[in-house]
């Protein structure tokens, strides 16, 4: 029988800022908590424990105030990270699917894995559900609460406080639980999301979704922005509904060189807009994110209107360049 299995981490990071963080390991795991819920969404267990710092051996100021722990604590109750992680996947069991609120924390926990030499027995694309997004979909159009708020406005506040893993997991818990009656598991289910943390390292391990009103594409690294954008699979436009490959009336443009927006027309189904994001892996090498969504007459506008905003900026940019060009020249 599959299991979900809601957790939460805290972790803490070098007390001296960012200057003296290890790096790539910018927070180091100190509890582990998580409630484990059967396909009913009813709870059947709980799995916490607290772990030995090895890194960050002094406790930031700002996690002790919210988590209120101290290093005493975690130096006589902790223990060492790999211990508890593996106990952790041990406790989870096989057929299960991982729960949290926010997108950090299967990064952070895999990260953690990786750096203490902790085999990643994830499966790749590792899918979860985002506990936080799925509130903000259905309750808060597209909002992200903290936990504290999506608990007290459906009324789930108990004696249990925030910010500790155990407790933060067992609130996300109650939240799921809540959410599939409300809004009926089988419609909320169909909102997966996918963690980052293990890219597709070749064209097949490329991850391709289709939720009921839009449709995510996550690609391979390329070197560039520019050779992502000259790759067929990312700069094409499908409709999700039919399949057909459409022509675009607006043409991929960007007004940052982080996001690229587009625009086409399915015969049968109107207007597709499209986003596609570049996410950096290093200082050139990037991936991309690309988001296409079925929209009307005015979506469609404001694609054209933004597009024309950035050829007005650049031509403004452009004279400005040429009238200081040609100032130097002339002070010559």
């Amino acid at each position: 029988m599959r299991n979900y299995i809601v957790f939460d981490l805290e972790w803490n990071q070098s007390a001296h800022g960012k200057a003296d963080s290890v790096e790539d390991f910018p927070f180091e795991i100190i509890e582990i908590g998580a409630v484990k819920l059967n396909e009913d969404f009813s709870m059947s267990g709980e799995f916490h424990r607290l772990i030995k710092p090895q890194v960050y051996t002094q406790m930031h100021y700002v996690i002790s105030e919210v988590t209120h722990m101290d290093m005493w604590e975690l130096r006589h109750h902790g223990e060492d990270f790999a211990n508890a992680v593996s106990n952790f996947i041990e406790w989870c069991g096989e057929d299960c699917v991982y729960c949290t609120w926010g997108s950090m924390d299967l990064t952070e926990l895999q990260r953690n894995m990786k750096y203490f030499g902790v085999k990643n027995s994830f499966p790749k694309p590792l899918f979860y559900y985002d506990v936080q997004k799925l509130y903000a979909r259905f309750y808060k159009d597209g909002m992200k609460p903290s936990l504290d708020s999506a608990v007290d406005e459906l009324g789930l506040l108990e004696e249990r406080t925030f910010h500790r893993a155990l407790d933060d997991a067992y609130y996300t818990g109650k939240l799921l639980a809540q959410m599939a009656k409300e809004v009926g598991a089988e419609r909320l289910l169909q909102y997966r999301s996918i963690d980052y943390f293990r890219l597709p390292s070749h064209k097949e391990e490329e991850v391709r979704m289709v939720f009921p009103d839009y449709s995510k594409y996550v690609s391979l690294i390329f070197d560039s922005k520019e050779a992502a954008m000259k790759e067929r699979s990312v700069a094409e436009m499908k409709c999700y509904k039919c399949g057909r490959m459409l022509r675009k009336k607006v043409r991929w443009f960007t007004p940052n060189q982080k996001i690229y927006y587009g625009l086409a027309i399915c015969p049968e189904h109107g207007y597709l807009k499209g986003k596609v994001r570049m996410k950096k892996v290093d200082e050139n090498q990037v991936y991309v994110v690309k988001t296409l969504k079925l929209t009307d007459e005015e979506g469609a506008k404001q694609i054209i209107c933004r597009k024309d905003d950035v050829r007005k900026k650049r031509a403004e940019r452009s004279r400005e360049k040429k009238k200081r060009q040609k100032k130097m020249e002339e002070g010559e």
